[in-house]
């Protein structure tokens, strides 16, 4: 009796063990950051489908050339805000902030209450897309560059270039202020006509983007991802601190000067496209550090562009089938990020 029993309890104890074996290599699989940006990738796959071929009123092909060229500007600005924010956080030591608190998205908005207050409102409706992206790109990035140029340039301060980051933070902020003051006197001066075609500009747009300044903004920040490349495993040491980057070897004024021209190019070329969203790089960024499982840059980033493409695509997917548009994509991603912005600031307050 004993010699027939073992095998049946052999069988038994196999058949228990193999759900336990694919359990535990499936928790392996999970914990490397490749899977997870895999399935992340899956998810944009799925998503972008559900997108492209559900509930198409008329012509296939005319839907999918609208909603492609909605689709390609999602990708833009989810790899421009992704990935600038995640180095600038890297950069700042900090993951609260974002390229946002430097003024961007106040700068935007004065240079179209500007145009509305000098020009018209026609001026702004009939200006040429291509002069107005160029214009706006030019003065976000030199506002950007010179303001950095004037903190870090010159003779070296003492504590460092940490301090210097911090000071050029602050006046940014104060910057922003500034801007955003200006335009709410400007807007009080002009007509009411005139400011509800104004008002259309404070919120980001991805319907329908200007196949020209798609194809010029996609070209500056595939540019900017090629040069940020060779610099991931510098981002992983810069994570380190100042004084720990420069002993390993780091050239850390030159390097962060580099890495803030692409993030101030990536940000004022993707808001110049479709309008600012200011909290979006905080919501896709500290995502992609809780889910990758690892803090080297080559999984963050990634994850940071593709958890940017679920939102927005998402997102877009759940306005336009569910709620009919009755609200724009941007309006909740600043109520969401805004939720977040003080979850983590009460976190790291508590701490």
């Amino acid at each position: 009796m004993r010699t027939d029993l073992a095998p049946a309890r052999a069988g038994t104890l196999t058949g228990e063990r193999m759900p336990r074996r694919l359990a535990a290599r499936a928790g392996a699989l999970w914990r490397h950051p490749w899977a997870r940006i895999a399935l992340a990738g899956a998810i944009v796959v799925v998503l972008v489908g559900l997108y492209l071929f559900t509930d198409v009123p008329g012509s296939l092909d005319y839907a999918l050339k609208i909603r492609g060229r909605t689709v390609l500007a999602m990708l833009v600005v989810a790899a421009a805000i992704g990935a600038s924010t995640v180095v600038f956080q890297t950069i700042t030591d900090n993951r609260i902030l974002t390229p946002g608190i430097m003024g961007f998205d106040a700068l935007y908005i004065l240079i179209q209450t500007v145009v509305v207050f000098v020009f018209g409102s026609m001026a702004l409706a009939t200006a040429d897309p291509a002069t107005m992206w160029i214009v706006e790109m030019a003065v976000m990035t030199g506002f950007a560059m010179l303001l950095f140029r004037w903190l870090f340039g010159g003779r070296r301060r003492s504590g460092g270039a940490v301090r210097s980051i911090h000071l050029m933070l602050l006046v940014g902020i104060v910057f922003g202020v500034f801007f955003r003051s200006l335009s709410q006197w400007m807007q009080r001066m002009i007509d009411p006509a005139e400011f509800a075609v104004l008002q259309d500009a404070f919120f980001a747009s991805f319907s329908r983007p200007d196949p020209q300044l798609l194809v010029f903004t996609l070209v500056i920040v595939a540019l900017a991802l090629a040069a940020l490349g060779p610099l991931l495993h510098v981002l992983d040491v810069l994570a380190l601190g100042e004084a720990t980057a420069i002993g390993l070897g780091v050239r850390h004024r030159a390097v962060v000067t580099a890495l803030f021209g692409l993030v101030a190019v990536m940000v004022a070329a993707s808001t110049a496209l479709v309008g600012p969203i200011m909290f979006f790089g905080l919501i896709v960024a500290n995502l992609a550090y809780g889910l990758a499982g690892s803090f080297r840059h080559r999984h963050v980033l990634p994850l940071a562009i593709l958890l940017g493409l679920v939102c927005l695509v998402g997102g877009q997917l759940v306005l336009e089938r569910i709620f009919a548009l009755q609200t724009t994509l941007s309006v909740i991603i600043e109520f969401a990020g805004g939720i977040l912005f003080l979850f983590l600031v009460l976190r790291k307050g508590a701490r």
